[in-house]
């Protein structure tokens, strides 16, 4: 298999993984609005709990496979051809004075950052949404385990009721 096409398998999955992980946000936040309608599963705050615990999760996931995908596709461009060196994330859409010195990149899948680096030492971000999706990511991920903390912090509870009741 060549490089090429081994690079397009990687995007395609990532792609993949942000479809199916909003699909699974959106499923898991159908199930969080379901606890508003009649019938629905008691004791109902530690349902609530759980299923906003995994609609959170999800969305998470959602958001840092973006993330993902971008620092992926960027890596593909570097070195994929004419005109792919220096990365093209680090050449597109900026200034020839800040481009100036431009030597190589870093890049890393945690934290999501692909960095542009000038002969200097300076670095300068390819793109400024990398850092919304960390942080968005990672208060999500804080939410979830909040959340589901919470959710076996209410079944305990019940369990502690329904003992001390005669």
């Amino acid at each position: 298999m060549t490089r090429h096409r081994r690079d397009v398998m990687r995007v395609i999955m990532g792609l993949g993984l942000f479809l199916a992980c909003g699909v699974g946000a959106l499923i898991a936040l159908a199930g969080v609005a379901a606890m508003a309608l009649p019938g629905r599963p008691e004791p109902w705050a530690r349902h609530l709990l759980r299923r906003a615990a995994a609609a959170t999760a999800w969305a998470a996931a959602a958001v840092y496979s973006l993330g993902f995908f971008a620092v992926l596709s960027s890596e593909q461009a570097f070195g994929d051809g004419a005109d792919s060196i220096p990365a093209p994330a680090c050449r597109d859409g900026f200034s020839p004075e800040e481009k100036q010195g431009l030597s190589h990149h870093r890049s890393s899948y945690l934290p999501l950052r692909f960095d542009c680096v000038r002969d200097d030492g300076t670095v300068y971000s390819s793109d400024s949404a990398y850092v919304w999706m960390n942080w968005t990511a990672a208060s999500l991920a804080l939410t979830t385990a909040v959340l589901a903390i919470g959710a076996g912090h209410a079944s305990e509870l019940r369990a502690r009721k329904a003992e001390a009741a005669p």
